[in-house]
């Protein structure tokens, strides 16, 4: 030992003891316990466990019964006097090797005996990341990463010496990546050095040391307890303009943290407490303030469309070619050569390989090894993974509009739609699943993008009148004729579009999706996705143009034939099947017909019907859809009130007061304040909605009896009206706060919100005496309600 101890400790200080083992002579303990005392009286001496003396580490290690490969502590006294921990001369390439060293042991896998002689086994690399913590091996990495020195202000780019700084800082960043994941509390601690993090962005600018600082920030981003502000980065704008296209890609998974509401907890998820959140905030969430600064940077939207919408390089070949190779390449990854491979297919865009390649033509010498094709798939697949992700969040965000607009004038959705069937809907680059993922994991790349895809796409759509970019010239042409034929009024969307940022051929985004939900097996997890897509293009206004675009392509047979004909065991495909028929059909009297024509026996409609009772919280946005109309068919549309009466079997049965009774109390009877969410405060306005019509015609007394006497019938006062007080309470608390938008509300149903807001007044109206208030039932019943 040299510098490390201030002093040389003597090979003759060490003694062996009967059982052969390595001891230490009264001096050397003397030494010791005196540099203990210097540390506590004058801050000199041990400032940390790997200063201690090389032979009491030793003798430490022999007794912790670790050999030679897991002499943690030696490793890290080499790497400090590589890196002149004193001196500030660093030896490169014994850093780089030790800190490899240690890489490769806080990546070890299989268990180890920890304590020795304890017989509890503990995974290897956790042990190996705990004694690599406890002698200073994260303290002395971070030293090395952010010593100024490392890249010395002579030290040009493209020298030698500055590539060797930088392969120590890679180094560095590996090792800190490595504690981070097997120990949380370091990525807790290291997650609030307010050095560290400006640092990380700054190494990001070099390409070399690119993906290794995003990953790590990655790490410490995940694990801060507030969320990081972009603007603290005075180099941003700078930073990312430096990017090309894969390192822009890659930095999305730092921004889809720095934009999200990291706060997921499951209080988070009922709207009482996100309605109580909201009352307390007082500040601008830092997420907002992200999204509004990477929105306002010039060319970044525009860049992350330019990677979404890129198509394969050269000629590909075709997709289901690639299955060939992926048993050649899923080993492949595994060889030592792989990584290099990878970092030259990251680094130059221009290297184009498209030969499997064998793991056994393997050889040492200087001719590169080959990335398959199928690999440029990957990389091409994750890096939209990552673009479509940042891009659905702004599309979310309070940038909303502003987004719209810029992800329209630069062609988003052109360019997914030109590669759609190519990339994102045929790409299944998987033949097995991935090692303890089931098949439909979305950490599946192949899964993740077409999640992603239909995500963004729902986002894009819902309620905004770019909807109509995922046309084509003939589809929008089409529209305008139906439009027509019906002699009704072009909606200004379609009158009004620009139709160079259409799509081009001739079918556009819309169309293929509803082929793509056509061919899904029963259980696909994307149906769910599917239906939500298609069903964000219907919502809003109801356009009867827009509904019959999609009848006209089968698509109301296809959902109904595929719910009668098939058990669907997930509840998530079945409400994105209930909600986008009720889109479907709703006030559109061909659709009602259509229904007619497909379900013809009564097995087939009396299933049908059961599938609407047993699972009221996924089909209560249908059970709406039959009311608003059948009350449309008689009051507006009246042409239609005697085929709706007469010949409708959906609407017959939604006629009757009976079955609506039934209805209402299931809705009110299945949900509560404390439970409500995002997902079931539908079933409040579906109750609202029949209540309205039954206020309308003056049968709402009736209603609410109704309600009283089926509360006797389960011999539980003030279970169903109790409990509809409460939900109207919050309903008011909810939807009349300033900041509630509740256009869609008033737009899905037809009906004025005054009408909404004046219903649910009466309706908790203090005054005992009015049949037509829910205290006069709760009072009658004996239930104080105050």
């Amino acid at each position: 030992m040299s510098s490390l101890t201030g002093k040389v400790v003597k090979k003759s200080h060490i003694t062996k003891n009967h059982h052969g083992r390595i001891g230490r002579s009264t001096s050397l303990k003397t030494n010791v316990v005196k540099r203990f005392f210097e540390t506590q009286t004058s801050g000199r001496g041990f400032t940390s466990a790997r200063k201690l003396p090389e032979e009491l580490i030793e003798s430490a290690e022999i007794r912790m019964g670790f050999d030679n490969q897991f002499r943690i502590p030696q490793i890290i006294q080499a790497i400090a006097n590589s890196s002149g921990e004193d001196t500030g001369v660093i030896h490169y390439s014994k850093t780089i090797s030790s800190l490899k060293d240690v890489a490769q042991l806080l990546n070890h896998e299989g268990s180890t005996e920890y304590p020795p002689g304890s017989g509890v086994r503990r995974e290897t690399r956790i042990v190996n990341s705990e004694i690599f913590y406890l002698f200073g091996g994260v303290e002395l990495s971070l030293q090395i990463l952010l010593r100024p020195t490392l890249y010395p202000v002579e030290t040009k780019k493209g020298t030698k010496e500055y590539e060797q700084s930088q392969m120590v800082a890679c180094a560095c960043l590996d090792v800190l990546h490595q504690i981070c994941l097997n120990l949380a509390k370091v990525a807790v601690q290291l997650s609030e050095r307010d050095d560290l993090m400006p640092y990380l962005f700054t190494l990001m600018g070099e390409k070399r040391c690119f993906l290794n600082a995003a990953t790590l920030m990655e790490d410490l981003l995940t694990s801060r307890q507030q969320m990081f502000r972009l603007d603290e980065i005075t180099n941003l704008q700078t930073l990312i303009d430096s990017f090309d296209q894969q390192q822009l890609a890659n930095f999305c998974r730092v921004l889809s943290i720095a934009v999200s509401d990291l706060d997921s907890s499951e209080d988070r998820l009922t709207l009482v407490a996100q309605d109580e959140a909201s009352k307390k905030q007082s500040a601008v969430p830092v997420s907002e303030i992200n999204q509004g600064i990477l929105v306002d940077l010039p060319d970044f939207i525009k860049r992350l469309v330019e990677v979404a919408g890129r198509t394969l390089p050269h000629a590909e070949p075709s997709i289901p070619s690639l299955f060939s190779e992926i048993d050649s390449w899923v080993n492949w990854l595994d060889s030592s050569l792989a990584f290099d491979a990878l970092m030259e297919v990251a680094q130059d865009d221009e290297v184009f390989l498209t030969i499997p390649l064998d793991p056994l033509d393997l050889t040492s010498g200087d001719t590169p090894p080959i990335v398959p094709h199928s690999m440029r798939v990957m990389h091409e697949v994750m890096y939209k993974v990552e673009v479509l992700y940042v891009l659905c969040l702004l599309l979310t965000g309070k940038q909303r509009n502003k987004v719209q607009e810029m992800l329209a004038e630069t062609k988003l959705i052109p360019s997914l739609n030109e590669i759609f069937e190519k990339i994102i809907w045929k790409c299944n680059l998987r033949s097995r699943p991935i090692p303890g993922h089931g098949e439909n994991c979305e950490c599946s790349p192949e899964i993740a993008l077409k999640i992603q895809f239909l995500r963004l796409l729902h986002s894009f759509c819902d309620h905004h009148p770019n909807k109509v970019l995922l046309l084509t010239r003939s589809e929008v042409n089409e529209l305008n004729r139906i439009s027509s034929n019906a002699r009704i009024q072009v909606l200004d969307p379609v009158k009004n579009v620009n139709r160079q940022l259409l799509c081009n051929g001739q079918k556009g985004l819309l169309s293929k999706i509803v082929e793509a939900t056509k061919r899904e097996p029963v259980e696909s997890p994307f149906r769910f996705w599917l239906g939500r897509a298609i069903e964000s293009f219907l919502r809003g206004a109801t356009s009867y143009a827009d509904q019959t675009f999609l009848l006209k392509r089968g698509l109301l047979e296809h959902i109904v034939r595929h719910m009668v004909d098939n058990v669907i065991k997930s509840k998530e495909i079945l409400q994105s099947s209930f909600d986008l028929l009720g889109e479907l059909m709703k006030f559109n009297i061909n659709a009602f017909k259509r229904f007619n024509k497909t379900i013809t026996t009564d097995v087939d409609f009396h299933d049908f019907i059961r599938l609407i009772k047993e699972n009221i919280v996924d089909s209560n946005m249908f059970v709406r859809c039959l009311i608003l109309s059948l009350e449309h068919f008689e009051t507006e549309q009246t042409e239609h009130k005697e085929y709706a009466r007469t010949k409708c079997r959906l609407l017959q049965f939604i006629h009757n007061k009976k079955t609506r009774f039934e209805f209402l109390f299931k809705l009110i009877n299945v949900i509560e304040v404390s439970s409500l969410t995002q997902e079931n405060v539908s079933c409040l306005n579906t109750t609202l909605v029949l209540l309205m019509f039954a206020r309308q015609k003056g049968e709402l007394a009736e209603y609410l009896q109704a309600l009283r006497d089926e509360e006797q019938r389960e011999c539980h006062p003030g279970l169903l009206v109790g409990n509809f007080r409460q939900l109207l309470i919050f309903w008011q608390d909810h939807y009349l706060h300033k900041d509630k938008d509740c256009t869609a509300l008033e737009k899905s149903s037809c009906i004025s919100f005054d009408i909404w807001k004046k219903t649910v007044a009466e309706l908790l109206e203090d005054n005992p005496s009015n049949e037509l208030t829910v205290a006069h039932y709760l009072t009658s019943a004996g239930i104080a309600y105050k």
